[in-house]
Parts: structure tokens; sequence; C-alpha cells
């Protein structure tokens, strides 16, 4: 599972024009699934991603987490990370799971995001995204659990 984890200012997902999740001050989060990953996976990114220290503290240090600093979450399914482009100029796609697996596996993440205590805002699966992200800092960190299991 990886993730593109971004201190934002602000968050908004649209979909046919209409938007569907927004958030103010807290983190934008890209998630992909791969065909490997498992529930544990993502309950274990959900609560990297919750802990995560990336707001500064009154020391101007970043030593908070998302929690910590108040903010709110926007989750974003994105299998595009899961392309792989080492040959010829179209990415494959064959690392990435099943869209029934991932859909299961995204919603297990958001849903131990909330159990968390975080308010998390989502986009739609499996369909076409207008992502709007203004990053803060900028602050951006790469997760990937299969680094860690």
């Amino acid at each position: 599972m990886r993730a593109v984890v971004q201190r934002v200012v602000r968050g908004m997902v649209t979909v046919k024009g209409h938007v569907v999740g927004k958030i103010g001050h807290g983190l934008v989060v890209l998630l992909g699934v791969g065909r490997n990953d498992t529930a544990e996976e993502a309950r274990y990114l959900a609560d990297k991603v919750a802990n995560l220290r990336v707001f500064e503290d009154s020391q101007g240090k970043m030593n908070l987490s998302v929690r910590d600093a108040g903010g709110d979450l926007l989750a974003v399914s994105q299998f595009t990370l899961y392309g792989d482009c080492r040959k010829g100029r179209r990415p494959g796609f064959f690392d990435a799971a099943s869209p029934e697996e991932a859909q299961r596996l995204y919603e297990i993440f958001v849903n131990e995001l909330g159990k968390l205590g975080l308010k998390v805002a989502t986009g739609c699966f499996r369909e076409h995204m207008i992502v709007e992200i203004i990053n803060d800092g900028p602050v951006t960190m790469l997760l990937d659990s299969k680094k860690i299991f």
C-alpha cells in the first residue's frame, strides 16, 4: 500500500461538477492499493498517517500530528501510484489491486482513520476526480507499507 501524504491549507475533490469531499487545514492522502496488500497494512497505514508528526509546534518544529493540530483528512484513492513506467512510455498497472479489493482496503483505511477520532472526507472510488490540493510548506511524505511488512 502506498500513500502520498501532503500537509495542506485546504483540499477538495470534485466529481462531475459536484464537490464530494472538502477539508481545510489537515492532510490529503493519495492512497494506492497493491495486489498483495492486506487489511493489516491498511490499519497500519491509517495509524501511521494519523500519528505522523508533520505539523509545527509552538517552537516551529514538526512535532504535532494531524490530530494534535486539529486538522482533518481527505483520503483519495489513486491506483496510479502503482503505475510501472520502467518499460516503454505507457505505465503498466500489474501491481495494482483489483478494483474490488482496492475498494475494500481503501474503506478499511478510511474507517480506521475515523476510529482514531479523525474527521475524514473522501473522493469517489472509481470515478474521474478533480483533486485540488493547496500544499502547506510544502510538506509531502511518501509512505509504503511494504517497507515495513
